[in-house]
């Protein structure tokens, strides 16, 4: 399905203003081709962004999207210096736009003061700590942002991605310009009560004119948390960039004489590199000739990843191919047999909600094993479109990839049900019709 001239009309009433912590990261394409999609269906957008992304290379749907990326201004990090120290720092950055808005809003911007004092008091460690001075930064960051909203003057609703520091900003700018909000919940960010300590994650949601979220566990786990929040399910899709790459189908290339196994995501513990490794060597311990690579971010895992490749003695088979493009993860579906992905939940609660590169080889007809944590299972329908196994179980991750390999009509039924789904159910432009629908009563 694609946007039709229809959609593409521009649509009257107020921007939407949506802020984004760092823009842009080459990990959260999903937000870029929300933000795209946004704008081909004709709502006017507003970008804001706490820090810039702080990468050199940018996804192809970042350069098609009009609205220019403004930024609140560049602090120094809080954790380098005591808070004092940071705020003597940091604070005549927002002198100028802070004496605005005192004039604007004072009764307002007095309600978002006590607001983030009574938040950074109880979060505090103890009775006997000093109150939290993250949220002195993120108020002045709110500031910063409602004076820009009034600069602009035709914003009328604003819109967090992950619920944590950028929805707590949006959250006071809400209640210094009256402008509603709403915001997007994806992983950790809802899940670690660290993220929003004292109960601020509720106080967010409530507040919230609807909080969307991308799974059904993320929307069954937030309504626990806020029963009388609006809580919204709507799934990310399959990204602009890697959809137009499909649009016409994709040949399969796999190699004939040996077993290709692809696999993407981060080096950190919630991927499961560390599973898949002791998969494949299960898999070469019974004498299977393969070859696998894994794409990803370098990340807080890639020491041990490496060295747990050498201790298993895959150094012959398995490959570490970093960040890839759009483009260079389709030439890897292509030559590939299946993908696997282990992703698991880690002891202090992070986990993946549906991971969107596991939609992406799906949308190539690639047989996918993984394993049944989150929002997988919302994706992959064992024995459908796909296998599913125990997280933290090697063997049964084994053993699923030699099914498919050792059964080419199950390969093949597998292949069939994975493009039907991501056709069917996963479709990123009718997914953003549903938010701009949310977002249009919500205006």
């Amino acid at each position: 399905m694609s946007l039709g001239w229809r959609d593409r009309m521009p649509r009257v009433g107020p921007a939407v203003a949506y802020l984004i912590k760092g823009w842009p990261r080459v990990s959260e394409l999903f937000i870029a081709s929300e933000v795209y999609r946004m704008e081909q269906l004709g709502l006017r957008v507003r970008l804001y962004a706490i820090k810039p992304g702080g990468e050199a290379r940018v996804h192809p749907v970042v350069t098609l999207i009009e609205a220019p990326a403004r930024y609140l201004p560049r602090t120094s990090p809080l954790s380098a210096d005591p808070f004092p120290t940071w705020l003597r720092r940091n604070l005549p950055l927002f002198v100028p736009g802070l004496r605005r808005v005192m004039r604007r809003h004072p009764l307002r911007l007095a309600r978002a003061t006590a607001a983030a004092l009574a938040q950074s008091v109880r979060a505090r460690e103890s009775r006997w700590t000093l109150p939290r001075g993250v949220y002195a930064a993120e108020l002045l960051r709110a500031v910063a942002l409602a004076d820009a909203l009034d600069a602009a003057g035709d914003v009328g609703h604003l819109h967090a991605h992950f619920a944590h520091g950028a929805t707590t900003v949006a959250w006071l700018a809400s209640l210094i310009t009256g402008l509603p909000f709403s915001f997007t919940g994806h992983a950790k960010d809802i899940y670690q009560v660290s993220q929003n300590p004292a109960g601020l994650l509720r106080r967010k949601m409530r507040a919230a004119t609807f909080v969307a979220t991308c799974t059904r566990a993320n929307y069954e786990h937030l309504r626990r948390i806020a029963p009388e929040a609006n809580v919204q399910l709507v799934y990310h899709g399959l990204n602009a960039d890697f959809a137009r790459l499909v649009a016409g189908g994709v040949p399969r290339e796999a190699p004939n004489d040996h077993l290709r196994i692809v696999s993407v995501g981060r080096m950190v513990p919630k991927k499961g590199h560390d599973i898949f490794l002791h998969a494949l060597a299960y898999l070469a311990r019974n004498g299977l000739q393969f070859e696998a690579v894994i794409a990803g971010e370098p990340d807080t895992q890639e020491a041990e990843i490496r060295q747990l490749i050498d201790a298993l003695g895959l150094s012959g088979q398995v490959k570490l191919l970093g960040v890839l493009s759009q483009a260079e993860l389709l030439e890897e579906y292509r030559r590939s047999h299946l993908f696997a992905l282990a992703c698991r939940i880690t002891g202090d609660g992070d986990r993946d909600g549906i991971p969107n590169v596991m939609v992406e080889a799906m949308a190539c007809g690639l047989p996918v094993v993984a394993t049944a944590v989150s929002g997988v299972p919302e994706l992959v329908h064992h024995g459908r479109n796909g296998l599913l196994v125990a997280p933290e179980d090697p063997e049964a991750l084994a053993d699923a990839m030699l099914r498919i390999v050792r059964d080419p009509a199950l390969a093949a039924h597998l292949s069939a049900g994975a493009v039907a789904t991501v056709r069917e159910r996963f479709d990123g432009d009718a997914l953003a019709r549903r938010m701009v629908e949310l977002l249009d009563v919500a205006r």
